[in-house]
């Protein structure tokens, strides 16, 4: 008991200190963001991406930055991205040595965007991790008396030609001394031990994670994951392998799959023979509903703690369902181009979370956005539309730009943003969408532009046998996990003869073997998509569409068949008109890394 005493005091001081920050930050938001972009200035002005549009980066001030620099897009940075990627060393985008690169879910071209980064920038996010537990619990106290089960993984990583490796951004983190070697904190206190979160093996990972949280259930005041998604997908593990966990509980054995030396030693370190906690898990998963499941194994949870914003909230329904409705939070906002910033009313609904950026990650910009009147094609924005940090209007939607201290100058990341409220001067912000994402299950994103693609080349599996593609929608069918794309097609059939189903099967997997390496690192590796699906619709089907479309209020002179669908009572038309299904007979083509690459020993 005495030495409980002292670290209460260094945690109660800790939580402070990061409480007090934030309100310094948000006080001074706009100071702040003058001299983290002058820092970023001074500090690579003599980098070559600066130098090409005549940027003096020790005398240059705001308004020369925004008069000078132009706002990029990957596709702009690429050539000098490929140039690291491939071994210059040279000060291209920083000064500082690019340390790896971040693979982001975005794709160009098919492959992850590779987001260049430097060491310091995991001391940034170690920052802003740190700030989450002191807000959080000022609205549920006394989560430093358990633990959290968190369901954390790392993912395949590769190594660029140069010689850099290429990983996603959690990987990073985890892997480095930031995560392996944090110092007690009663709230990074989590049931996992580190070796089984550092497990390369997806199923001995999930499955070691699952029988420390399942030892640990009393102590465990809160759950979660990255996303929704993956949460959910260990509930799902949970129902297919119970009775293995119940067996290796109740005899305080390990079972042989698990083959790692590293997370058997770990694991052993905490399972021990449990008879009657074994019979109370076997109890409750034989139950024939498995409805509040998380709170019926773990009694202890206050709130699930995973990613519920954008393409996510389709999964809020199958969380409630588990959970029996316990809060859902969503604590941060973050990207592998930069961490941004945090929920500062954490048990706020889904559908009102807001995140305060934080003024000293990157300098932030805004790009007004009119999603109802699109800048037509061609047109190029006036940089001068670039609105900074604090001076965002209430309710107006903008996409983001940064500036990081990793070499991203005027970056667009993609994301639109509503403005929500005000943390003092620093505006709080709804995540609305992603830019021109269509299809999500996991941390795949498809793009209209390449759903349009791929589509095209499967139907072209079609024409030997005289049919063709009418008309085709598609949407994430998340009923079952794990979820799967849906494509809806309406065929024209010249011929008499009736197309095997194998043709279909082919279409399936054509467009699987067309889409990004993301979905299909989703598909091989990850495991967190199902196999793609084509639904065959009736003739005419899509002109009901129409119709109901029109019954609705839309104009027929603008009315074109939408590439994707959420709304039930669509879905639900559509289906009603299927007369056949078909799914890719296997796994589609992925190797870690661009296809060039070699992947480290």
């Amino acid at each position: 008991m005495p030495e409980e005493a002292p670290m209460k005091d260094v945690v109660c001081e800790k939580s402070r200190k990061a409480l007090q920050f934030v309100e310094d930050v948000t006080c001074n938001a706009d100071e702040v963001q003058r001299k983290v972009l002058a820092e970023i200035l001074s500090r690579n002005a003599n980098v070559e991406y600066l130098q090409r549009y005549g940027l003096d980066g020790n005398k240059a001030d705001r308004e020369t930055f925004k008069k000078v620099m132009p706002i990029v897009s990957y596709e702009d940075l690429k050539p000098d991205i490929e140039r690291i990627s491939n071994g210059d060393t040279s000060q291209i985008l920083c000064s500082q040595p690019i340390s790896e690169f971040l693979t982001s879910s975005g794709t160009s071209a098919g492959e992850r965007k590779l987001m260049p980064t430097i060491e310091e920038e995991l001391g940034r996010r170690s920052l802003l991790y740190s700030l989450l537990m002191p807000v959080m619990n000022q609205f549920v106290p006394g989560l430093d008396r358990g633990k959290g089960m968190y369901f954390l993984f790392i993912k395949s990583e590769a190594k660029t030609p140069g010689g850099l490796l290429a990983r996603p951004v959690l990987t990073s983190y985890y892997k480095s001394s930031y995560f392996r070697e944090r110092p007690y904190d009663p709230y990074t206190n989590y049931t996992s031990p580190n070796e089984t979160i550092l497990c390369q093996d997806s199923y001995q990972s999930m499955y070691s994670q699952l029988l420390c949280g399942l030892c640990q259930n009393h102590d465990v005041l809160r759950v979660g994951a990255v996303f929704a998604s993956g949460f959910i997908r260990a509930i799902k593990f949970l129902e297919k392998h119970w009775i293995l966990l119940c067996n290796d509980i109740r005899n305080g054995k390990i079972d042989s799959k698990i083959s790692d030396p590293s997370v058997r030693e770990a694991v052993l370190k905490i399972l021990k023979p449990n008879q009657k906690l074994a019979d109370f898990i076997e109890a409750e998963c034989s139950r024939e509903s498995w409805k509040g499941i998380i709170t019926r194994l773990w009694p202890n949870t206050k709130y699930i703690d995973v990613i519920v914003t954008g393409t996510m909230s389709q999964y809020i329904p199958t969380l409630d369902y588990y959970s029996n409705g316990l809060p859902l939070v969503c604590t941060m906002y973050a990207s592998s181009e930069c961490y941004f910033g945090l929920n500062l009313n954490p048990l706020s609904k889904p559908s009102e979370v807001s995140y305060t950026l934080v003024p000293t990650m990157a300098y932030f910009e805004f790009l007004p956005v009119n999603r109802t009147a699109p800048t037509p094609l061609g047109q190029k924005t006036d940089l001068q539309e670039l609105v900074d940090l604090v001076d965002v209007k209430l309710g107006e939607e903008y996409e983001l730009v940064v500036t990081t201290y990793a070499g991203l100058y005027r970056y667009r990341v993609g994301d639109i943003l509503r403005v929500a409220g005000f943390k003092n001067k620093a505006p709080q912000f709804n995540f609305v969408c992603r830019k021109n994402v269509v299809l999500s299950i996991d941390a795949d994103k498809t793009d209209e532009v390449e759903l349009q693609n791929a589509v095209q080349n499967a139907a072209k599996h079609l024409l030997p046998f005289g049919a063709s593609l009418t008309e085709y929608t598609s949407y994430a069918d998340t009923s079952k996990i794990p979820g799967h794309y849906v494509l809806f097609w309406e065929i024209c059939l010249s011929g008499s003869a009736p197309i095997h189903p194998s043709v279909f099967e082919d279409c399936c997997l054509a467009i699987e073997e067309s889409l990004n390496s993301v979905y299909r690192q989703g598909r091989v590796s990850d495991k967190s998509i199902g196999p793609l699906e084509i639904r065959i619709t009736e003739k005419g089907t899509f002109d009901r569409l129409m119709d109901f479309a029109l019954s609705q209020g839309a104009s027929i002179n603008q009315y074109k068949a939408p590439r994707c669908v959420k709304y039930a009572p669509i879905i639900e038309l559509l289906n009603s008109r299927v007369v056949s299904s078909y799914f890719s007979p296997k796994c589609p083509k992925w190797v870690p890394g661009h296809k060039q690459w070699c992947t480290p020993n």
